[in-house]
């Protein structure tokens, strides 16, 4: 069989990923990756403690955001499941947290921790899904070349909105009402 005869992957085939993995079907492919490194998972556990309490709970920063640590997404178009590491619903949209297995509804924006793993899968299919879906805000952070990268969604394409390399404090949209200290996101 040809590439083009394989049958696209289902949600049943996610069950059979060990829980060692992290699985996602990603346009019909099954894409199945090792657990995140420990700077990869450093910098997703710094970025959301950082939003957790000035976003989500609102102390010293505004709130009105629901913030999650690699939730399963599941869009309406057959064969995508995602696991950005870190998302976040305005309250809004998604005013609490709902007792389910895996979210229907798209976030208003993600984070991807890009490794060598991961690179080309975050930077191709995943970004055309989630712009496929709507989500406004994309971010990829690199903790290995201690970079943040902003994208966001007009007219149903891409934008870059910023880059911010190094260990400044920023102001990263749209979570820019409170500086963001990248030093942290990379700290050992």
């Amino acid at each position: 069989m040809g590439n083009g005869d394989r049958k696209p992957a289902t949600y049943a085939d996610l069950e059979g990923v060990p829980p060692t993995k992290v699985g996602e079907l990603i346009e019909g492919a099954l894409v199945i990756s090792p657990r995140p490194a420990s700077r990869h998972t450093r910098a997703a556990t710094k970025l959301g403690a950082w939003l957790d309490g000035a976003f989500d709970l609102g102390r010293n920063g505004p709130g009105g955001w629901l913030v999650l640590d690699a939730p399963e997404l599941r869009f309406p178009h057959p064969g995508d499941a995602l696991v950005p590491d870190v998302a976040a619903w305005r309250r809004e949209r998604m005013p609490e947290l709902p007792d389910v297995p895996f979210f229907l509804l798209a976030p208003d924006w993600v984070c991807e921790v890009v490794s060598d793993v991961t690179r080309t899968w975050d930077r191709g299919p995943k970004m055309r899904v989630y712009a496929r879906e709507g989500v406004e805000w994309l971010w990829f952070i690199d903790p290995l070349a201690e970079g943040l990268e902003i994208h966001r969604l007009r007219d149903g394409q891409w934008r870059l909105f910023g880059v911010h390399l190094g260990s400044g404090t920023v102001d990263a949209e749209p979570f820019d009402a409170v500086p963001l200290n990248l030093g942290r996101l990379w700290s050992r």
